[in-house]
């Protein structure tokens, strides 16, 4: 008995290393990818790259890109096609350039809410991993909580919180529980 749960506990330690191994490539392997979501079905036609290049450089403009982005691949999300009426599926487009893939995310957060294809508002987002995106799904309570105190929260990769306090310094946070310690303190503390 004793020989069987040291091998469980071995298997499962090599389980959580591989996991997290696993997890880490598909991160970096989605790293130059863009998630565009609100775009109607369909509108791309029989060559996805050439439209999505163009429709990024139209939506923001000369002065963000200096020219199409290059464009290595691009697809729907894997999901069954909907239905008239539903929401339309997930843009995944893969830049050749990882600048230009940074400029676009970062002209995207600033224009956020206020970008707009065909009179319908659409959003650029980076595009995780499944097991990331839910272990930085896990900082949403809190850095709202940080964005009603007065802070300014940010995350970093692969699921860190990192905020700018009132006087300009950095704090950094890798678990949900220790940003929500720091957020009951700084309630106490405040008048």
């Amino acid at each position: 008995m004793l020989t069987l749960e040291a091998t469980c506990t071995t298997l499962s330690d090599s389980n959580a290393k591989y996991l997290a191994k696993v997890t880490d490539l598909e991160s970096r392997s989605r790293w130059n990818n863009i998630r565009i979501i609100g775009l109607p079905e369909s509108i791309e036609g029989p060559r996805p790259s050439s439209f999505f290049s163009q429709l990024q450089f139209d939506i923001l403009g000369k002065d963000v890109l200096s020219s199409q982005p290059e464009i290595d691949r691009t697809h729907r999300a894997l999901i069954g096609k909907p239905v008239a009426g539903e929401k339309p599926r997930t843009v995944i487009i893969r830049l050749h350039r990882y600048q230009q893939k940074e400029l676009i995310i970062r002209e995207a957060r600033a224009k956020r809410g206020r970008l707009m294809f065909q009179g319908s508002p659409i959003t650029i987002y980076e595009d995780y991993a499944p097991e990331l995106m839910v272990q930085r799904t896990k900082y949403r309570g809190v850095m709202t909580e940080l964005y009603k105190l007065g802070l300014r929260p940010t995350q970093l990769f692969p699921a860190r919180l990192s905020i700018r306090t009132k006087d300009e310094s950095r704090m950094s946070f890798s678990s949900v529980s220790e940003a929500e310690e720091y957020v009951a303190s700084t309630r106490t503390d405040s008048p």
